[in-house]
C-alpha cells in the first residue's frame, strides 16, 4: 500500500483545509517545491497533489509549480486533481510529467467525459469521489448532490479508470481517524482500486489500512474488489502526528 502525502497549493502556498472549507485553512509552507523535495527526502515515492485554486475556479491555476516538481523529480510518481475539465488540460499535464489525473467535478456532472478520457489517455486517469454522509460533494466540496458515491462509483468501474481516491469529508484535515467503514465498504463494492484520503491522524490510521489491504479475504464484510491501495495523508504528517518515514517504512516490510 503507498502512503502519499498531499500538497495542496492555494495562492502560490501549501496549505490545508479542515472539510474543504476556506475560512478553515492551514498555510504550512509558501515553498511549494521545496516540500515536495522534502517529502521526497522523507522516502516519498509518490505525491497527491490539487490544485485548490483551480478546484474552486474550474480551471487550472498552478501549472507552472506543478511541472516544476514534475521536472525535478522524475522518478516520482504524480497524481494530480483540481480543475481537470478537458482533455487539452489532461494532455498537458501528463506532458509535463503528471503520472495520473484525478477527474472530480467533471466526472459527477458528465459521467460519459470520463470514459472519453480513458479511451484518449489509457492508464492515466482516476476519479476523485467526494463524499459527504455517502453523497457525492463537487465543485470544492461547496456542492453536495443527491447522487450516492458508491452509485457513481460503480458506474465508472467499466470505464477503465486507474483507481478512486475517496475522500470522507467530514473527516478531511479534521485528524479524528479515517472512516473505515465507508471507505472499506467502497472497496468491496467495485473492482478498481481505492485509495483512501480524509482524516488520518497517525500511525494506528496506517496499520489498520494495512490490515485491511493485507487480507486478499474478509474485510469488514468478507471479502474485498478492488481493495485499498494507498493512503493519503495530509495535516498529520505536516502537524507531526504521522511520521512519514515511520509508515512508509511500516507498508515497505508487508509489502514483504
Amino acid at each position: 500500500m503507498d502512503i502519499i502525502p498531499a500538497i495542496d497549493f492555494k495562492d502560490g502556498k501549501v496549505v490545508n483545509l479542515k472539510q474543504g472549507r476556506l475560512e478553515e485553512s492551514t498555510i504550512y509552507s509558501d515553498d511549494p517545491v521545496g516540500m515536495a523535495a522534502h517529502w521526497v527526502e522523507q522516502g516519498a515515492e509518490r505525491l497527491h497533489l490539487v490544485d485548490l485554486d483551480g478546484a474552486f475556479q474550474g480551471f487550472p491555476v498552478n501549472q507552472a509549480l506543478i511541472a516544476t516538481i514534475a521536472a525535478n523529480h522524475p522518478q516520482l510518481t504524480i497524481q494530480l486533481g483540481g480543475g481537470i475539465r478537458s482533455a487539452e488540460v489532461i494532455e498537458a499535464y501528463l506532458h509535463a510529467g503528471v503520472n495520473y489525473v484525478i477527474i472530480g467535478t467533471k466526472a459527477v456532472e458528465e459521467p460519459e467525459f470520463v470514459g472519453a478520457m480513458c479511451k484518449l489517455f489509457p492508464g492515466h486517469i482516476m476519479v476523485g469521489l467526494d463524499g459527504l454522509h455517502g453523497m457525492v460533494a463537487k465543485n470544492g466540496w461547496k456542492e453536495v448532490t443527491d447522487i450516492s458515491v458508491k452509485s457513481l462509483a460503480m458506474l465508472f468501474e467499466s470505464d477503465g479508470i486507474e483507481s478512486i481516491v475517496y475522500t470522507d469529508i467530514g473527516k478531511d484535515g479534521m485528524m479524528g481517524g479515517i472512516n473505515m467503514s465507508a471507505t472499506c465498504d467502497l472497496a468491496e463494492s467495485v473492482a478498481v482500486p481505492v485509495i483512501a484520503s480524509g482524516g488520518v491522524t497517525d500511525i494506528s490510521d496506517i496499520k489498520a489500512l494495512l490490515e485491511v489491504a493485507r487480507t486478499s479475504s474478509g474485510g469488514i464484510k468478507g471479502g474485498i474488489k478492488g481493495g485499498i491501495t494507498g493512503v493519503i495523508t495530509g495535516r498529520a504528517i505536516y502537524e507531526g502526528t504521522l511520521d512519514l518515514r515511520q509508515a512508509i517504512a511500516l507498508a515497505k516490510k508487508q509489502a514483504g
